[in-house]
């Protein structure tokens, strides 16, 4: 049954990641990776959340939507494309940013929970 909430919480997370992303993304005219910040930011409060709340969600909104959600691996391509492009600032704020404003919003979102 755990399977199951994963695969659902997926299938809701990782279209809802693209639109997000691309919805914030064409707000801005920057090359900075901005729906990529967002939606990893969101998924990590939201995961926060439910840590400080409820395990019995965990496998359809923590692993399913948030893993669907959250992506690790563009954020880490869209860091290196921006050091190839020799946009070294934007770059390390991505890193930086991404790290602590991330860390940051899973401390907010287990305090609320």
């Amino acid at each position: 049954m755990d399977a199951l909430m994963v695969f659902i919480g997926a299938a809701v997370g990782a279209p809802l990641r693209y639109l997000t992303d691309r919805l914030v993304q064409s707000r801005h005219e920057s090359d900075f990776p901005y729906g990529t910040l967002t939606v990893n930011v969101v998924g990590c409060f939201v995961l926060g959340l439910l840590t400080g709340a409820s395990s019995a969600w965990m496998p359809l909104l923590g692993t399913g939507l948030c893993g669907g959600l959250t992506t690790y691996s563009t954020f880490s391509y869209e860091t290196v494309r921006l050091f190839e492009c020799r946009e070294y600032r934007f770059a390390a704020l991505n890193a930086v940013v991404s790290v602590v404003v991330g860390v940051g919003a899973a401390w907010l979102g287990l305090q609320a929970g």
